[in-house]
């Protein structure tokens, strides 16, 4: 088991190459071990609708000979099905790797225990549940996207230090700037690995935001925007971005759901307080990030800032603010 320990978190390391790359898959990492213990092939998935880890570990391989008396580590369950490429299950199948060292299984129900199944069918050892907490740590958005059929939450919001979120703005002006710079450097690293922003509609008639990654780069999230009383026009930044609008009428529950049926596995909440208070009141939120500013607004301070009440995580300084994380969901510690 130590062995094997070994090479799974060299598959770990691998994996994390994927992210903001591969979403809604997960990211996984292969390594291939001959017989003497020296690694002979290493992969991870690179990017949505190219080769897998398997694909890419097998392909790496210069000694094609020696894949019948090797070992192959793979952080995920290898899918057993065909979707954007062939099932992996039938390439290690095909290249007769007589066994094969899973982290975690796969909940999406097109896998869920059918790629195990159908190696140890054809022969192949399996040896399942090595370093799984630490693989299914790594793919939190994937693991509870497809575990309880919604994306993975995560909140954000940045507060001045006494507590309000922006100032008052009766006269046009403008936002208040709590960030520093690099705190909106930190948020577009953050928006980069979700595969949806979602806001409400005050943000973006109030804000007239984009709602990208530009200054990260990488994939941009797909803007998401509760309209419930139909008030978004069409001279709006976020309107070139192709948004889903969403009537919220249903709550925070059902906009979820479609999200998910849309293919979103991961979802940036960064509206205003009362978006925010939907999420946090309804417990369907895992994880926020709290920027606060050591500026107070003081009688111009408006609308105060949500509260969580769950334990912080940790806390940390970023410039002149201070970041602290929270968690609602075990896999995220």
């Amino acid at each position: 088991m130590v062995v094997d320990e070994k090479y799974m978190r060299r598959a770990l390391e691998l994996a994390r190459h994927g992210m903001g790359q591969v979403s809604p898959n997960p990211m996984v990492g292969a390594v291939i071990v001959a017989p003497d213990g020296s690694i002979i092939g290493e992969g991870y998935h690179r990017r949505y609708g190219e080769g897998h880890a398997e694909v890419n570990a097998v392909a790496s391989v210069a000694q094609r000979s020696l894949l019948p008396d090797s070992t192959m580590y793979v952080t995920l369950e290898p899918c057993s099905h065909y979707g954007k490429t062939p099932p992996c299950t039938r390439l290690i199948i095909d290249c007769h790797i007589p066994r094969v060292v899973v982290g975690a299984g796969d909940p999406n129900e097109k896998v869920c225990g059918r790629g195990i199944a159908m190696l140890r069918e054809a022969g192949v050892e399996v040896v399942t549940g090595v370093l799984a907490e630490e693989s299914r740590r790594l793919n939190a958005a994937f693991i509870t996207a497809h575990s309880f059929h919604r994306p993975f939450v995560t909140l954000k919001w940045a507060q001045s230090a006494d507590g309000y979120l922006d100032v008052d703005r009766s006269d046009d002006i403008p936002a208040a700037a709590i960030s520093s710079p690099l705190g909106r450097l930190a948020v577009h690293r953050l928006r980069a690995v979700h595969d949806a922003i979602l806001v409400g509609s005050g943000t973006v008639i109030s804000d007239n935001p984009i709602l990208d990654s530009r200054l990260w780069g990488g994939r941009s999230p797909r803007p998401v925007v509760l309209d419930r009383r139909g008030r978004i026009g069409d001279n709006y930044r976020v309107l070139d971005r192709d948004p889903i609008i969403i009537d919220c009428h249903e709550g925070v529950a059902d906009v979820l759901a479609q999200l998910y049926r849309k293919g979103i596995s991961s979802v940036l909440v960064e509206g205003g307080a009362q978006v925010l208070r939907s999420f946090i009141d309804a417990g369907l939120w895992d994880f926020a990030r709290v920027e606060t500013s050591s500026v107070s607004f003081a009688s111009n301070g408006r609308v105060t800032a949500p509260v969580i009440t769950v334990p912080p995580m940790r806390a940390y300084p970023l410039d002149s603010s201070v970041i602290t994380l929270y968690s609602n969901n075990p896999l995220i510690v």
